[in-house]
């Protein structure tokens, strides 16, 4: 882990700048989360807004501790512009899953970086499969590659299942927005680690699949 980037730091103070502006202000909370409803009205600077606002600092310190131990990796394979790429269309396409599956939910509401932040988990794990992952509540590294397409899995069951008031369709659009860009931005992935990106594809068309049949 080397010193923290201009454009990670940059990240970070949004997220806690406007974060905290809505802890102590309900109505600009109100008037920028994801919200099924105010998008289809035509609000959808909310797809954007959504993804710098937290719901307490627990989540907000989760989401951005998270992004400190990945952003790095992303960064220093593709830079900086890249990397916000992925950032931005991680969060924005974490969105549009949400709404996809939610879109007659008009009440539905979101916040919360934990889609843009999986999508540079995602982008981490493509660029470095060998990294390992440590859990606060496991004691020993796990391959980033399982992890990734174990988090997959329990995101379709939490989806499947309504588990937890958390956002899985989020976290799974933020997780095929990171795999999705970092291919096209790193096309040599293919070359070189054609297996890695098989075995993360699978719970992406499981989903699918599940959706079609109805089963989600």
């Amino acid at each position: 882990m080397g010193n923290l980037s201009l454009i990670t730091i940059i990240i970070i103070a949004a997220n806690v700048i406007i974060s905290f502006k809505a802890f102590g202000d309900y109505g600009f909370f109100e008037k920028y989360k994801f919200n099924v409803g105010a998008v289809r009205r035509g609000e959808q600077i909310r797809m954007f807004s959504s993804g710098f606002l937290h719901v307490d600092n627990a989540h907000l310190f989760f989401n951005m501790f998270t992004l400190y131990f990945f952003a790095d990796v992303v960064i220093d394979y593709l830079g900086s512009f890249k990397f916000l790429i992925i950032y931005i269309g991680s969060l924005l396409l974490g969105n549009l899953l949400s709404l996809y599956f939610h879109k007659d939910e008009y009440h539905y509401s979101a916040v919360g970086a934990s889609g843009a932040v999986t999508g540079i988990i995602y982008s981490a794990i493509l660029l470095q499969p060998d990294m390992s992952l440590y859990m606060f509540f496991i004691p020993i590294p796990i391959p980033a590659y399982i992890f990734g397409v174990g988090y997959l899995l329990y995101s379709i069951y939490g989806m499947k299942n309504r588990i937890g008031n958390i956002g899985h369709d989020a976290h799974f659009g933020g997780a095929l927005g990171g795999y999705i860009i970092t291919l096209i931005l790193a096309s040599w992935l293919f070359e070189t680690h054609l297996l890695m990106i098989g075995l993360l594809a699978l719970p992406i068309v499981l989903l699918f699949l599940l959706k079609k049949m109805g089963k989600i």
